[in-house]
């Protein structure tokens, strides 16, 4: 194989998960698709080139141990690590079954945990890498009926923001991108059919801000990015 910088892209849905893999790619990058199903990432590494499919559950400590060290075994150490699985789930706070809550924050915030102790030391013994955060709204304002949901974005991007001021000043670069819209995926548009395209962010926007992030120099990184559609109420 040819020497190319590689992206662990994790939570590998048919939506942003996928076009991220799609757009790094495309950028020359050798992708392994991390997902706890292998269907998607299966066929994703079928139809395109030097992508790999990994089977895991972030949420799980000795997984995501193993994963990455046989990624690094196969391929090398990480580049890019772009945490992307999310665990969701609505409800008020007076109704919604504690495990949901507990489940979210293992994905959201105890996985990036797991994969940044992974993959951040041969990041800081080369300089260089980037650990690239997929957040939201809720990491920043808590609404009704999202309490088992919000804390953990929040918990997430104050944990990126935690291992960002640690590992920036040893040259990796840590950024939070927070969605601020409804993402462009068949499930959406199917529950809200009756908004038109420009409502609906599209997965593709949000892969090229990704690897935008990545490539920034050094001397102008961001942490904190916000995405939202021209016409979002904000």
């Amino acid at each position: 194989m040819t020497e190319k910088p590689i992206a662990i892209v994790t939570g590998v849905g048919p939506g942003t998960g996928a076009a991220i893999v799609k757009r790094f790619s495309a950028g020359g990058f050798r992708i392994i698709a991390l997902a706890r199903s292998a269907e998607l990432i299966n066929r994703l590494a079928q139809e395109l080139p030097d992508v790999h499919a990994v089977a895991c559950d972030v949420s799980e400590e000795a997984q995501v141990r193993t994963a990455v060290a046989d990624v690094k075994r196969r391929f090398g150490a990480a580049d890019v690590l772009i945490h992307n699985a999310v665990g969701g789930g609505w409800g008020s706070f007076r109704e919604i079954d504690p495990k949901m809550l507990k489940g979210n924050f293992e994905v959201n915030v105890m996985g990036l945990l797991y994969l940044s102790r992974e993959v951040a030391p041969d990041m800081i013994d080369r300089g260089k890498g980037a650990i690239l955060v997929t957040g939201n709204t809720s990491s920043i304002r808590g609404k009704a009926n999202f309490a088992g949901f919000a804390p953990t974005k929040a918990a997430q991007r104050i944990l990126a923001e935690s291992i960002a001021r640690e590992v920036g000043p040893l040259g990796v670069h840590v950024s939070y991108v927070l969605i601020d819209a409804v993402i462009d995926t068949p499930r959406m548009r199917a529950r809200m059919s009756d908004k038109p395209d420009e409502f609906f962010i599209k997965p593709a926007a949000i892969a090229d801000e990704l690897l935008h992030l990545y490539g920034q120099d050094r001397s102008a990184w961001s942490f904190l990015t916000e995405l939202r559609p021209f016409n979002e109420n904000w």
